[in-house]
């Protein structure tokens, strides 16, 4: 039923523009309107407002309020899409004007980790991450969740009747992380009876082509998808680098701007296996023209991991479908459709593995 309801959404794309030079919005605009398509909704409208900042009631003013309610019905649109995040202030002043499900970008990228689930333990990763998003923005208690029924932002649990009190959504939550620490302790008994050939981790902004990477290093065929947040489970290969030296290479969940600290929080277990390599590869996306931004939100969140003086390399991908090669002394050129430039990362990985 949640898939069907998904399959045949239509989404009004709501954004407020504070013209903050260092977040152009358009970017971020096509960053949310590829997750509301990998989410399974089509965008039928855009409204932008500028204001020198959001509205504290209602993100956009009440008579903007009125304004995309209007828009929205001569539409037909069934879901209003919210770039920014909104406060259960504004939520609920902005549904007592506009009679639709709200989603905001928080909410669609846990829905799109919901959609993209695969293993027991994603699955338990997502529904902690929603629980905690629901828990503190009061969303999916009583008829908050009644109203947006079974579409975008209640996949996962939503489907497991999110309508408890605060209570219970704790005990689950308690639940949750007990089986997470199961879930790590397993990982670590696994880790520690690895053979200890060297670990690098692939990482980089969602969509920059790690898995492609991964598959081209390793002659493998991990599922690849045009799409964000393709791949959630880390997937572990072992690559040759030469006459008797071996890395594994791991392929971990793509980073985005603003990524929910409910995420980077519950999928810890996840992203442990970034804590444990010798080497971080830095994928970025050379085709794409923002990439510095990307590549930018990429090091913050390293950062905000405590990574960010594990050893690094920085593979430009998608090379061969780039305008003009980035121009970057610590990057290495390379594209994982074409094999162009896979030698010399496997040999720069093996040198700073083994230095």
């Amino acid at each position: 039923m949640a898939h069907r309801a998904a399959s045949t959404t239509r989404a009004l794309v709501v954004a407020v523009d504070t013209d903050d030079l260092a977040r152009p919005i358009e970017p971020e605009l096509a960053e949310l309107e590829a997750l509301a398509a990998a989410s399974g909704a089509k965008i039928v409208g855009r409204m932008v407002q500028r204001r020198a900042r959001v509205d504290p009631a209602t993100l956009v003013g009440s008579g903007k309020a009125s304004e995309i309610a209007e828009l929205a019905g001569s539409l037909k649109a069934n879901l209003i899409l919210v770039l920014n995040d909104l406060r259960p202030r504004q939520r609920k002043n902005l549904e007592k004007v506009i009679p639709l499900p709200i989603v905001d970008r928080t909410m669609l990228i846990l829905d799109v980790f919901a959609r993209h689930a695969r293993s027991r333990e994603g699955k338990l990763q997502v529904e902690l991450a929603q629980l905690r998003y629901r828990q503190s923005n009061l969303i999916g208690i009583g008829v908050d969740l009644s109203r947006l029924g079974g579409g975008i932002g209640t996949r996962g649990p939503g489907e497991t009747k999110l309508e408890v009190d605060r209570r219970r959504i704790q005990e689950r939550i308690s639940v949750l992380n007990r089986q997470l620490g199961d879930v790590r302790r397993q990982r670590a008994t696994r880790r520690a009876s690895h053979e200890r050939e060297p670990l690098a981790a692939l990482v980089g902004y969602t969509n920059a082509g790690k898995t492609s990477l991964l598959n081209r290093l390793a002659r493998s065929h991990a599922f690849v998808a045009d799409q964000p947040f393709a791949t959630l489970d880390p997937t572990m290969r072992r690559v040759w680098l030469s006459e008797g030296r071996y890395v594994r290479v791991v392929d971990t969940v793509g980073f985005i701007t603003d990524l929910p600290k409910d995420l980077l929080a519950a999928f810890r277990a996840t992203l442990e296996e970034l804590e444990e390599a010798q080497l971080l590869v830095h994928v970025v996306d050379a085709a794409n023209p923002d990439w510095r931004r990307q590549m930018k939100t990429v090091e913050n969140t390293l950062a905000d991991l405590h990574l960010g003086s594990k050893p690094q390399l920085v593979a430009f991908n998608k090379c061969d479908a780039a305008a003009e090669i980035p121009h970057d002394g610590r990057a290495l050129a390379v594209s994982a459709h074409t094999g162009a430039g896979i030698s010399e990362l496997k040999s720069a990985i093996e040198t700073a593995v083994t230095a």
